[in-house]
């Protein structure tokens, strides 16, 4: 068999595994690896479900946290932030806090905060957007608001409103590590108000974002979007809808969302391709930052979580990168700079029933995909 038939018949088997396993048809499983030896692209596809391609937008998910560690990393290299700087310290050449000094952001802990600490998730700061909050009937404060309001716009001070309101915090400033999405709202908020202050004007994240790390007058511009607003809810075609498997045969398909509470954490989409390409280039210091940055970014962790490093994390044969969960897709990327392989995994599908099993999915057929080419697998 050649390359690419191997490829096939293994993200299948993965695919029919998890099938077998849930008992539900999933959509498509697929594949993007670069070997030094050559390129691959596989889409499995379930009954009554087309292949994707490589160039297929969908959701990316968590994997914004990268691109927003990039960008703080990227002000830092240009002297705009100090990345051991407490977030109520003032921009260097300025007297603007990094974060805002309205009541709306006094947050637990506030003062003991630094940026570096939001990236690495040893910050503390409660996850609005994954955890309940007080008055939610359970649910997440974005979930429960998005729930009665679709096409609410949503803004970083009023997720970061809730922290205070409630006195809500998981520990002490870098006494420990809990993933926090709005950690990251806050990150994409400091990265505004320093974007702003450099160009006399306002600025978000998403043209910071635009203008700095992917956009066409980047390194390596790329096609993708970091959505900010409520009524940008539409995906470019070709795109892969994510799909929410429930009970017996009943699916719910997800294309059109608003994202906008997910700015700075998890509001990307663009291809596997441009996924691929991004992370590559990135950890081999070929892009935005420099090889200097790109080992902060691995090895910046914490006491209680050494795989962690800024928006990057670890994985024993797979490297280096990231991965994010959003409405029905679940996407891997990374790099391993031992045996020079990238791969970006994705899974249009959620079980509700069995989230995990399609969790594991994206890091079960990028393993199965490398043993079959010869590298270490699966540890």
């Amino acid at each position: 068999p050649t390359t690419q038939e191997i490829i096939d018949q293994t993200v299948q088997t993965v695919r029919i595994g998890v099938e077998t396993e849930i008992g539900k048809t999933i959509p498509t499983l697929n594949i993007f690896i670069q070997t030094p030896n050559g390129t691959w692209f596989s889409s499995s596809a379930g009954a009554g479900y087309p292949p994707i391609t490589a160039d297929t937008y969908f959701r990316f998910a968590s994997n914004t946290k990268n691109f927003t560690a990039s960008a703080i990393l990227n002000m830092m290299e240009d002297g705009w932030l100090d990345l051991d700087a407490l977030i109520t310290d003032t921009l260097p050449g300025s007297t603007i806090p990094y974060v805002p000094v309205d009541p709306e952001w006094n947050i637990p802990f506030k003062d003991q905060i630094t940026i570096k600490m939001l990236l690495n998730h040893s910050a503390g700061v409660y996850d609005a957007d994954n955890d309940s909050v007080p008055g939610c009937m359970g649910a997440s404060y974005t979930d429960y608001t998005q729930y009665l309001e679709p096409d609410h716009q949503f803004t970083a001070a009023e997720i970061v409103n809730q922290l205070g309101i409630h006195n809500l915090s998981y520990f002490a400033p870098g006494t420990g590590k809990h993933y926090s999405n709005t950690g990251y709202a806050i990150a994409g908020e400091i990265i505004a108000r320093v974007y702003s202050f450099h160009a006399g004007s306002r600025k978000t994240l998403t043209d910071y974002l635009h203008d700095y790390i992917y956009g066409t007058g980047t390194p390596v511009p790329l096609s993708m979007h970091f959505p900010n607003l409520a009524s940008d809810q539409e995906l470019p075609t070709p795109y892969s809808c994510g799909y929410i498997l429930q009970e017996g045969t009943m699916v719910r398909e997800v294309s059109s969302y608003n994202m906008s509470a997910q700015v700075g954490e998890g509001n990307g989409y663009s291809t596997m391709r441009n996924l691929n390409t991004w992370i590559r280039t990135n950890l081999r210091g070929e892009n935005v930052l420099t090889p200097a940055s790109v080992a902060l970014m691995k090895n910046s962790v914490s006491a209680a979580d050494p795989t962690y490093g800024l928006g990057c994390f670890y994985r024993q044969n797979l490297g280096y990168g990231h991965n994010g969960a959003r409405v029905g897709n679940i996407t891997l990327m990374m790099y391993d700079p031992l045996s020079d392989v990238s791969v970006i995994t994705y899974i249009s599908a959620f079980d509700e029933a069995n989230f995990m099993a399609t969790y594991y999915a994206i890091e079960d057929v990028a393993y199965a995909v490398r043993a079959a080419l010869g590298y270490p697998g699966k540890p």
